[in-house]
């Protein structure tokens, strides 16, 4: 584990293929996920030679719990910044869900130095529960139930096939939902108002759309991803037996299209 120094606190991330001569890949999860969802990826892409940053977003994973801003913006700029430390050209950034936004907004900030993203299950618009829905997650959002329930609604988001790892996996989150500070961080993040990627007017950055046919957080998952793939003008990808996590869920079939769309970065570059 690694950190990144920001001006209020640092951001724990991991590098895969540190000596690689590839591309460097930064790598963003969703909100009360942990980065090791993204352990295949990293390990896959670092063979092939690349190096691969996965961070945690603020407050979350192994990062400091001392940010007053957790939207999606925010963790753009923390995305930025990683690929800057690490002397990034022609980066890749993959992000899930929250991350797919940032990954979004960090290319049309930085055309210099975003050359390709992959929005993976991603919320590029807000979603709109009725009151009764949003009542509810308010209730199972407060402690001391609210680690273990938003714990068990991380597992229920798996649906399809399970990682290799996955109790382990649940394990980390329930730890790090567990501390008040790092738990406080997390509602900030669930309740931030986050920017909506609604154009991408501008987008230099090539682009590859990644969702599973299983996500429950979408009534038509393939509506919604064909939806993104319009906005940021790219090919999408729905990958079978698969939830809201196909970074974990199936990387067999998700590393073959990141590897693809590293190579149509490099030769374009």
């Amino acid at each position: 584990m690694r950190y990144l120094a920001r001006p209020q606190g640092r951001i724990a991330y991991d590098l895969y293929g540190a000596d690689g001569t590839g591309t460097l890949v930064v790598c963003v999860p969703g909100m009360f996920d942990h980065r090791a969802s993204f352990r295949f990826v990293g390990e896959a892409l670092a063979e092939a030679g690349h190096r691969v940053a996965v961070m945690d977003l603020r407050g979350q994973g192994d990062s400091d719990a001392t940010f007053d801003d957790h939207t999606n913006r925010a963790a753009a700029d923390d995305a930025i910044a990683l690929a800057e430390e690490l002397g990034g050209e022609d980066v890749v950034m993959v992000g899930n869900s929250l991350g797919g936004a940032a990954v979004t907004i960090a290319a049309l900030e930085r055309p210099d130095l975003v050359a390709g993203i992959v929005p993976m299950a991603a919320f590029l618009r807000s979603p709109s529960p009725n009151a009764v829905v949003r009542i509810a997650q308010r209730l199972m959002l407060l402690r001391p139930w609210g680690p273990r329930l938003l714990t068990g609604f991380y597992d229920g988001l798996h649906r399809g096939r399970k990682p290799e790892g996955h109790r382990e996996q649940l394990d980390r989150v329930l730890a790090m939902l567990r501390p008040a500070d790092r738990y406080r961080a997390v509602h900030a993040t669930i309740y931030a108002p986050g920017d909506e990627v609604l154009t991408a007017e501008g987008l230099r950055a090539r682009a590859v759309v990644i969702g599973g046919e299983l996500d429950p957080d979408w009534k038509d998952p393939a509506a919604e991803a064909a939806w993104v793939g319009s906005v940021v003008g790219g090919r999408v990808v729905m990958v079978p037996d698969c939830g809201h996590y196909p970074q974990s869920q199936r990387p067999d079939l998700v590393v073959p299209v990141l590897k693809e769309l590293i190579e149509e970065v490099r030769a374009h570059a």
